[in-house]
């Protein structure tokens, strides 16, 4: 998959000089236009002057025109070609710059998935089946409970139909049906939202990390909205909770290339045929934090889309992956246990991998959003550890400075932990990531879209605003993508169908606290 993108990457590049060919062609009239226009400027103000005095009219236009000819040739003498060709050339010379200047990215619309009521299930009855399944040993058990307890999940996250079933029913098919209600369930709604037709989208990208069947979710896609033949489409798999800004990624560099078109992005994970059923202990945190989500985003590079319609142009986006390292490479693994049961296995150097690859993509990421006295800051603290070896801490740069909002990867409590201390970020930093990981759990990808749209039915993102994204991934990756809101998002005219937080947006945030013991009296399976 990795080499997919590199061709892509490749293809978009190699297109690029013939996409600026192609308008400089489509573009030369008016650059001649100009040039004449510079031309004849010195000598303009005196004719116009002289036609205004005489009148111009009928035969007079071509005499005038002429006589303006005559008089630049006359005063220039032999340097009169050389003047337009030099102007002609510097006009064509500006134009290729501004033309070669990265075509803006603009976010339309997103849509979150939420899932119905049935699928709901509180930290009673997740555990309660966990114990009806078979599969887990009491040692088993009791880690799952404590791990949930110290989670920050709420009492009704989601789960598919075939875990809450008796007996669970793990297979292709149930998995397949989870995930088209996923993917029909935003597609249809950002769709709907933005008033865009499906068949008037250019790009199309999927992100699944765990599940890639055949024919692909991005065949599926075209196949269930009509999409037209040219479609440029990619599967992505393999990439873990960060896919979703590689998705991004990817969608704005082709979108340099495919002009005046619409992107689709589609970020999701699939639980049913990912939960682990064996007693490995490493593998059995995942049962524990990743619940049913999935989102939609529909961008675009239209120039008119800009005004009015788009809520937000991405500025920047910076990706991170740390795989040439042993550890970091085996951070996230996918792997059967003794018994074959397949399962995640999250190793126990996770948060310093983590750490190192944080510290990785804001070094690259700081220069491009800071302020120059940040920048001066960090740069001094450098210095002096690197070329004088003076004993002082390093100096983290304040991106509060610089960054309004942040949707950090709801991968865990303790993830989120660790990054509010690292980042120098206050409760309210926090609360869009925190809800996140109470009310939906680990969405993988698609969990840094449910913190934006906590934002926006908050009524937090204003006109000029910053949101900084960042997420993590097995790889081991670290990616971040930097939004400029466009317009006021006004909360009060986003209603349960435009954001899956309106329902509840009012009761939140809520006090979690570090450890929630969870009352196994409190649900019981029925019979």
């Amino acid at each position: 998959m990795d080499r997919e993108l590199v061709r892509t990457v490749k293809l978009a590049t190699k297109n690029h000089a013939g996409v600026l060919f192609r308008r400089a062609v489509r573009h030369l009239p008016y650059i001649v236009a100009v040039t004449a226009l510079v031309a004849a400027a010195p000598r303009l103000s005196t004719l116009l002057a002289a036609a205004a005095a005489g009148g111009v009219g009928g035969g007079s236009t071509m005499r005038w025109a002429r006589a303006l000819w005559s008089d630049l040739a006359g005063e220039l003498g032999p340097s009169a070609p050389a003047l337009a060709v030099a102007c002609w050339a510097a006009a064509l010379a500006a134009y290729t710059y501004a033309a070669s200047r990265p075509r803006p990215v603009y976010l339309i619309d997103l849509a979150g998935y939420k899932a119905p009521r049935e699928h709901e299930a509180s930290r009673a009855k997740t555990i309660a089946h966990f114990g009806r399944c078979g599969r887990f040993s009491g040692e088993s058990m009791a880690f799952q409970k404590r791990m949930l307890e110290r989670s920050g999940l709420g009492e009704a996250t989601h789960f598919p139909t075939s875990l809450i079933s008796l007996p669970v029913d793990m297979c292709l098919r149930t998995a397949r049906e989870e995930s088209h209600a996923v993917i029909f369930g935003v597609v249809d709604e950002v769709l709907r939202k933005s008033g865009v037709a499906a068949a008037d989208v250019g790009v199309l990208i999927f992100n699944s990390s765990l599940l890639s069947p055949t024919p692909s979710f991005t065949s599926l896609i075209v196949n269930r909205y009509g999409m037209r033949p040219g479609v440029v489409s990619h599967n992505l798999s393999g990439m873990g909770c960060s896919a979703g800004i590689i998705a991004i990624d990817l969608a704005k560099r082709l979108l340099q290339v495919h002009e005046n078109t619409y992107a689709l992005v589609v970020s999701t994970e699939n639980i049913t045929l990912n939960a682990y059923m064996g007693n490995n202990r490493p593998m059995l945190v995942t049962n524990t934090l990743f619940r049913v989500g999935g989102a939609a985003i529909l961008l675009s590079n239209r120039a008119a889309d800009r005004r009015g319609r788009a809520k937000y142009q991405l500025i920047h986006t910076v990706r991170t992956h740390r795989g040439a390292h042993d550890q970091s490479f085996g951070c996230v693994t996918q792997e059967e246990d003794d018994a074959g049961e397949v399962g995640v296995s999250l190793s126990k150097e996770l948060m310093v991998v983590a750490g190192e690859a944080l510290k990785t993509n804001i070094t690259t990421l700081g220069p491009l959003v800071l302020p120059i006295s940040e920048q001066l800051r960090f740069l001094a603290t450098v210095v002096l550890k690197r070329v004088f070896r003076a004993d002082v801490k390093a100096y983290l740069p304040d991106f509060k400075l610089a960054l309004d909002h942040f949707c950090i990867h709801a991968g865990g409590r303790g993830v989120l932990d660790e990054l509010e201390k690292s980042l120098k970020l206050s409760p309210w930093d926090m609360e869009p990531s925190r809800m996140t990981l109470y009310r939906f759990g680990n969405t993988s990808s698609s969990s840094l879209w449910y913190e934006l749209a906590y934002c926006e039915a908050k009524g937090r993102i204003k006109r000029g605003d910053r949101v900084w994204q960042i997420a993590f991934g097995s790889g081991f990756k670290c990616n971040s993508a930097v939004w400029r809101a466009l317009r006021t998002v006004d909360a009060a005219g986003l209603d349960a169908g435009d954001n899956p937080w309106m329902k509840e947006v009012d009761m939140l945030p809520v006090d979690v606290p570090k450890v929630a013991p969870i009352d196994e009296t409190s649900y019981q399976i029925p019979n």
